[in-house]
């Protein structure tokens, strides 16, 4: 594999979740890397978030479903069609 500055948009989509799920979000990324699959259509994101804390207020369940779709078109599998680092950091 040909490292490329999609990889680091790829290691940031994995980080964001990780963050998000308070561990290595492992199978949630084979879920989310298809560009046909985002939070709001096939996942709730109770099923992401960190399941020791409690659920957050809708304000936050907002801003957290944004960032969960930014960092699932991160994962995507087709490189081309991830976002760049300037997008990422536009969009948050």
């Amino acid at each position: 594999m040909k490292v490329t500055e999609k990889c680091d948009v790829y290691s940031f989509g994995v980080l964001a979740l990780e963050v998000i799920n308070g561990k290595h979000p492992g199978d949630i990324i084979l879920s989310l890397s298809s560009s046909l699959t985002r939070v709001k259509k096939n996942r709730l994101l109770r099923d992401i978030v960190d399941q020791r804390l409690p659920f957050p207020p809708p304000a936050v369940h907002a801003k957290l479903t944004a960032i969960c779709n930014l960092a699932s078109t991160c994962l995507d599998v087709n490189p081309q069609l991830r976002p760049t680092m300037d997008m990422v950091s536009k969009e948050l």
